[in-house]
C-alpha cells in the first residue's frame, strides 16, 4: 500500500472510531506468541445482516478536516489534531483493493463538512457512484448523510448506498443547541425526512415496474449520545420510540459519551463513558421493537431512568407483579415475553411445544430459558413454589442483585424473609 495513503487511513479510520451507527470499531488487542490474529481499534467494524450474517466493513471518514465546533466531537474545528483528506479516487482504489484481498466486505463511509454540507456530500456520493458504477462493485456500502445537504444529493446516495443515516446526535434541541451550536434540529431532520421519501417512492415505483431502482434497502439508522446532556432516559426512549414510527428507520444506536475536549465546561467531566447505560438503553430499545413493551411501560414520568442494577424487562417485572405468575402451559406469547428469562427464540419454542404436552422445568431449561431468574415468574408443576407473588419484589431484587448468590438456597433465604416480615408484622399489631 502506498505509504501515503496508509498514513491517511490511519488518520481518518481512528478518528471514525467514534460513531457507532454501524456496530463495533473499538478495540485493540494484540497478537501473542501462541496466539492468532489481532484487532485495531480502527480500520475494520463489524455489522449484521438481517438474517445474522457479520460482514466486515471497512470503517473511515472521507476528511477529519470540519467547520463545525461540536463540544463532544474529537475533529471539532478548534481541536489542535493531524488532519489529512481522502481524494475520491484514493478511497475508492483502497476499498476496491481491500476487498480484492477479502479483509472487507464493505465501505462505511462518514465525514467531517468541509466548505459547507453539499460540497461534502457530493464528494461522498461520488465514491460511492465509482465503486458502483466503474468499478462494478456489489458490496455493502453505508453512507451518513450530512445535515443540511440538499435533497438532490440524499436522493443520488440513496441510489448506490444500501444504507443511509443521519445521526440526531442529542435527545433534545436544547442540548444540540447547547453542544453544537452550529446544528440544529431541522438540518438533521430535513435529510431524515428526504430519506425516508425516497425509501416509499421506491417501494411504490417496484410495484410497477419489476426492474425499478432500489433505494437504501437497508433503511436508515441514526444515532444519540448518551451522557453528554442532562436528558433522561425517558425523553432518550420517546424520541427513539417516535424514530421508528418512520418507515424507512431500522436502528437507533445509543453512544456513551467519552469525554475527549476535557477542556469544553459544556461537557460533565465523567472519568469512564456511561457503558452501563448505554446497556441498558440498547436492552429497553430491544424491548420496544421485538418484545411488544410500549416505551411508557419501560420509563415514564414516575421512572425516568432505567436502573442501573436490574436489567429494564426485570425491573419492569418487579413493579408489576399483578401479571405473574405466568403458567406457561396456557399464556400467551405476549404474555411469555415479558417474563424475565424468556427471549423471543424460547418463547417460540414453549408455544410450539406445549402442543404435544404439558412442559416441565427441564423442558425449559434445554429450550433456553435462564431459570434461575424465571422461576420467580413462572408456574410450573417442577419449580418451587415461591414466587413474586409469595416473595415481595423488593426481596427478589436484592436476592437476584447480590453477589455470590448462586452459593445460596434461595428458597431458604425467601422463608427466611418471610420469618422476619412475620415478626415484624406482630410488633407493628
Amino acid at each position: 500500500m502506498n505509504p501515503v495513503i496508509f498514513d491517511k487511513l490511519k488518520t481518518l479510520a481512528e478518528a471514525a472510531k467514534y460513531d457507532v451507527s454501524c456496530a463495533s470499531s473499538g478495540t485493540s488487542r494484540s497478537n501473542t506468541q501462541k496466539g492468532i490474529g489481532s484487532a485495531a481499534g480502527w480500520g475494520i467494524c463489524h455489522s449484521f445482516t438481517e438474517d445474522g450474517r457479520c460482514v466486515s466493513l471497512l470503517k473511515t471518514m472521507l476528511t477529519n478536516h470540519c467547520i463545525y465546533d461540536c463540544a463532544y466531537c474529537a475533529n471539532r474545528r478548534s481541536n489542535d489534531i493531524p488532519r489529512t483528506t481522502f481524494s475520491v479516487s484514493e478511497l475508492v482504489e483502497l476499498t476496491i483493493e481491500f476487498y480484492r484481498r477479502n479483509y472487507i466486505e464493505g465501505l462505511f463511509l462518514s465525514s467531517g463538512i468541509v466548505r459547507n454540507a453539499d460540497y461534502t456530500m457530493e464528494r461522498m456520493v461520488r465514491v460511492a457512484k465509482d465503486l458502483r458504477t466503474v468499478h462494478r462493485y456489489n458490496g455493502y456500502i453505508h453512507l451518513k448523510s450530512i445535515p443540511g445537504a440538499s435533497r438532490e444529493l440524499v436522493a443520488e446516495a440513496g441510489l448506490y448506498a444500501d444504507r443511509l443515516s443521519c445521526n440526531i446526535e442529542m435527545p433534545s434541541e436544547q442540548s444540540l443547541k447547547l453542544i453544537a451550536p452550529d446544528k440544529d434540529y431541522q438540518s438533521v431532520f430535513r435529510p431524515m425526512h428526504y430519506i425516508q421519501q425516497g425509501f416509499l417512492e421506491s417501494k411504490e415505483e417496484k410495484k410497477k415496474y419489476r426492474h425499478a431502482p432500489k433505494f437504501a434497502p437497508a433503511g436508515q439508522s441514526t444515532q444519540m449520545i448518551i451522557g453528554a446532556s442532562p436528558d433522561d432516559d425517558n425523553k432518550i426512549l420517546h424520541l427513539a420510540n417516535a424514530m421508528y414510527q418512520r418507515p424507512a428507520m431500522k436502528r437507533v444506536y445509543y453512544s456513551g459519551y467519552i469525554h475527549i475536549n476535557t477542556y469544553d465546561t459544556r461537557l460533565p467531566a465523567l472519568t469512564t463513558p456511561p457503558l452501563v447505560r448505554e446497556n441498558r438503553l440498547y436492552q429497553a430499545d430491544w424491548l420496544m421493537r421485538f418484545y411488544h413493551f410500549k416505551v411508557d411501560e419501560i420509563v415514564n414520568e414516575v421512572h425516568p431512568n432505567l436502573e442501573l442494577e436490574i436489567d429494564p424487562k426485570l425491573s419492569w417485572a418487579l413493579r408489576n407483579p399483578q401479571f405473574f405468575p405466568v403458567d406457561v402451559n396456557t399464556a400467551d406469547y405476549e404474555m411469555i415475553l415479558r417474563v424475565p428469562g424468556i427471549g423471543t427464540k424460547s418463547a417460540q419454542l414453549i408455544i410450539a411445544s406445549r402442543k404435544f404436552g404439558r412442559l416441565t422445568s427441564e423442558n425449559l431449561r434445554k429450550m433456553g430459558v435462564v431459570l434461575k431468574r424465571a422461576k420467580y415468574f413462572i408456574t410450573c408443576n417442577e419449580l418451587p413454589v415461591y414466587t413474586v407473588q409469595e416473595a415481595k419484589p423488593e426481596y427478589l431484587r436484592q436476592l437476584l442483585t447480590q453477589p455470590g448468590r448462586k452459593k445460596r438456597d434461595d428458597t431458604q433465604l425467601i422463608i427466611q424473609w418471610h420469618a422476619d416480615d412475620t415478626d415484624d408484622a406482630d410488633l407493628r399489631g
